[in-house]
């Protein structure tokens, strides 16, 4: 069984990534699972925290079920034209210790994805991770792009995938995503 770790990079209940995870969870190919994870109890990044009392957590359950597994999916709404910030402090606590970060990220495939309800999707913030995913050492999966834009319509209210091309977009980048994991493990 190939396991994927999605994050979506959004806190709201009614988040729109977070939809998009549920569906990819469903729409996965044969002989494969997504766990969705989750930041909301990560905190803050703080130095002094960390000197102090160590990786919280949150932070060492997350760094753990990344390392066990064959690749990483992260959802990323954009705000700003750029990453979320509390999704990007999530990254950083992730790659504390900075020893950690080969155990946890280097050679781990990694893919992004993201839903808007604006119109272009989430191209900026998607294209802004990829600095990031490079510094840690992750092995970026660039056979497909997904970017959900007009995310308002594509969800009904109760966060569930209703636009079929979606569906059927989402789910051919899910198996050439896995694809690319089973290959690189």
């Amino acid at each position: 069984m190939t396991t994927i770790i999605g994050i979506s990079g959004s806190l709201r209940a009614g988040s729109f990534n977070g939809a998009l995870l549920r569906a990819a969870a469903q729409l996965m190919p044969q002989d494969s699972q997504l766990e969705i994870a989750t930041i909301k109890d990560i905190p803050l990044y703080d130095g002094d925290v960390e000197a102090a009392e160590g990786i919280p957590p949150a932070v060492q359950d997350l760094k753990d079920r990344i390392a066990g597994a064959a690749g990483l999916l992260l959802a990323t709404p954009e705000y700003n034209n750029g990453i979320p910030g509390v999704f990007k402090n999530a990254i950083d606590w992730l790659s504390r210790p900075p020893a950690d970060i080969p155990r946890v990220f280097r050679d781990r495939p990694a893919a992004v994805i993201g839903a808007s309800p604006g119109g272009f999707g989430t191209i900026l913030a998607q294209e802004a991770w990829l600095p990031v995913l490079r510094t840690l050492g992750t092995r970026p999966w660039f056979g497909g792009r997904l970017m959900v834009s007009r995310a308002g319509s594509v969800f009904d209210a109760g966060g569930n995938l209703i636009d079929d091309k979606i569906r059927e977009q989402l789910q051919q980048f899910l198996q050439g995503f896995v694809a690319f994991a089973r290959s690189s493990s």
